[in-house]
């Protein structure tokens, strides 16, 4: 991704992209921990993409007299990640847990 295309994103894209670069990070590092990371440069391409959507994020915050993280808290909210519809099945937060272990064990 470049800054360019990052550029063109709108703030509720801007945001709800990095909340996805970001579980993706926590996956990828999963992986890792567990010996089923094939790339490992896709850490490094991760980072530095969530780097640049802070830095756009902030641009704009600065641009619109905001104050640091208001347009993450802003739209957060409505930010859907990848089966969170998975996530109601079972009580108490478990949902999450169970999509980590099917990373894992790469059964989705």
């Amino acid at each position: 991704m470049h800054y360019t295309e990052v550029k063109e994103f709108s703030d509720e894209q801007l945001v709800h992209t990095e909340l996805q670069l970001e579980r993706d990070l926590i996956a990828a590092r999963i992986r890792l921990a567990t010996n089923q990371l094939e790339d490992t440069s896709v850490l490094k391409k991760l980072r530095r993409d969530i780097a640049r959507l802070h830095t756009s994020a902030r641009e704009r915050e600065v641009d619109q007299g905001l104050s640091k993280n208001t347009l993450r808290d802003r739209y957060k909210a409505t930010f859907a990640a990848d089966g969170a519809d998975r996530a109601g099945d079972e009580g108490g937060g478990r949902g999450f847990l169970k999509g980590i272990v099917d990373k894992i064990s790469g059964s989705d």
